[in-house]
């Protein structure tokens, strides 16, 4: 592959410019040779060459608009913003024509959250510009530092109208349709776009995230595979094929669409968790848990590779090693209510209820606000005794859940067991109210309390 002539010349001003630097010869170098040298040395973050750059040229060229609009792009990078003001005055006296004089005004007013000023100096800069798309893009952007999204979607349109290609307001106007929750709107834009730039991968990409997002993991599929034949190393694009495929039940395609982000890069660990989920759901229990060990050890701080395992172990029936599992994800993220959850889950289903207790009494603590969780909760406390702190919980989750059969049954059992029989007449009777049917789990959790013939009494009551 040959350079052509104008990346030559740069690479060369480049060279010649350290070259000065290491000899301390001073060279000349026309004013756009130092615009482009000092450009690159901010773009790179070697400020201190930029300055130096600019210090030379300056010299060499004091006259020169071009240099002295990158000084004032450095002073406003640098929050020098009252200096760079006064020289783009002195600037605009010289050139009031200029664009780029309005576009670093313009930065001036943003960095100080004036971003309606802003939007009034680069709507002036269109006036005098012939690259539309980037005034458009910067006027995007301060229309989204607003948070009006429709305007700012509207210049970003402008932009792409102007260059089809300019792929970062592809990104940008597809966030601002996301956000105003516009998705069909989106897939509309991005088909008329497709029509005029039917090679546009990161489009293509976009319409399938769209549409994955509504659930058409079909029509996300044939997207993501357009995406993926203009650019077959487009590992994002094969990466969200293998979701959609996965949500399709087509586990075999999207274990090969996930293999191919291992094939184009080192391994990702989330790619490598997906391909043991397939693996699992076709019933390759082997090659699904030796997936989910290359999960961890890929990223060891994968939480979601651990309870991938503690999971598949639990299906299993094997909780020695699913609570083993439980603890190494724990020991990651000990704030998830989740694996609080389970961590409680497996010590049930092995008969310790202390620590059964503890881990769904944590997992509520953090934010769990499943019905199941507090009942769970409330009859290990029933199971280790702790009847009236049962009591004190249920009638908790009666604020987050009034009115709900399984409470009312289990309060009534759990008062007629502590001699509060009048409290255990009432929560019995809001019970049979709410759910005859389920009546039994009276019998199931308290059959003490069955037995009684009062209990007996108030149920062939409430039948009749």
């Amino acid at each position: 592959m040959f350079l052509d002539h104008e990346e030559d010349d740069y690479n060369l001003s480049l060279s010649k410019f350290e070259s000065m630097l290491k000899t301390n010869k001073v060279l000349f170098f026309d004013s756009e040779e130092f615009e482009e040298i000092i450009l690159h040395y901010l773009d790179i973050g070697k400020t201190s060459l930029a300055k130096k750059a600019l210090k030379l040229g300056l010299e060499q060229h004091p006259k020169s608009i071009g240099l002295k609009l990158v000084q004032v792009e450095m002073l406003i990078f640098e929050d020098k913003l009252e200096i760079a003001e006064k020289l783009l005055n002195e600037l605009y006296s010289l050139e009031p024509t200029n664009e780029e004089i309005y576009i670093q005004k313009a930065n001036i007013y943003s960095k100080r959250d004036n971003h309606e000023k802003a939007v009034e100096l680069l709507t002036e800069a269109l006036e005098f510009t012939e690259d539309y798309t980037d005034i458009y893009n910067l006027i995007g952007m301060e229309y989204l530092f607003m948070d009006n999204f429709e305007l700012a979607k509207t210049n970003f349109i402008k932009c792409l109208e102007e260059d089809l290609e300019d792929q970062s307001a592809i990104y940008n106007v597809v966030y601002c349709f996301e956000f105003l929750d516009q998705n069909e709107a989106a897939i509309e834009y991005l088909k008329k776009y497709v029509d005029k730039n039917p090679y546009s991968e990161i489009a293509w990409h976009q319409k399938g995230r769209l549409y994955y997002g509504l659930k058409e993991y079909e029509n996300a599929v044939r997207a993501f595979e357009f995406a993926t034949y203009i650019d077959d190393e487009f590992i994002g694009a094969f990466m969200e094929k293998g979701k959609a495929l996965e949500r399709l039940k087509r586990y075999e395609e999207a274990i090969e669409s996930f293999t191919k982000t291992i094939e184009l890069d080192d391994p990702i660990s989330y790619a490598l968790l997906r391909i043991g989920k397939c693996n699992e759901k076709l019933g390759n229990k082997k090659e699904a848990l030796a997936f989910y060990n290359k999960t961890v050890h890929e990223d060891p701080l994968l939480d979601k590779g651990w309870i991938a395992i503690t999971d598949f172990y639990v299906r299993q029936k094997n909780y020695v090693k699913a609570l083993h599992y439980t603890n190494k994800a724990l020991a990651i993220d000990d704030q998830n209510q989740a694996y609080w959850k389970r961590y409680a889950t497996i010590n049930k289903a092995m008969d310790l209820y202390k620590e059964a207790e503890y881990g769904f009494r944590k997992a509520v603590e953090l934010g769990d606000s499943q019905l199941d969780t507090w009942l769970f909760w409330v009859d290990v406390l029933q199971h280790l005794g702790e009847f009236d702190t049962a009591v004190l919980t249920l009638i908790q989750a009666a604020e987050y859940f009034p009115e709900e059969y399984e409470i009312e049954y289990r309060l009534a059992g759990l008062n007629f067991l502590l001699k509060e029989n009048e409290k255990g007449s009432f929560h019995l009777s809001n019970g049979l109210r709410l759910n005859f049917k389920n009546h039994t789990i009276i019998e199931e959790l308290f059959p003490k309390v069955w037995a009684l013939k009062k209990v007996q009494s108030y149920i062939s009551k409430h039948k009749d």
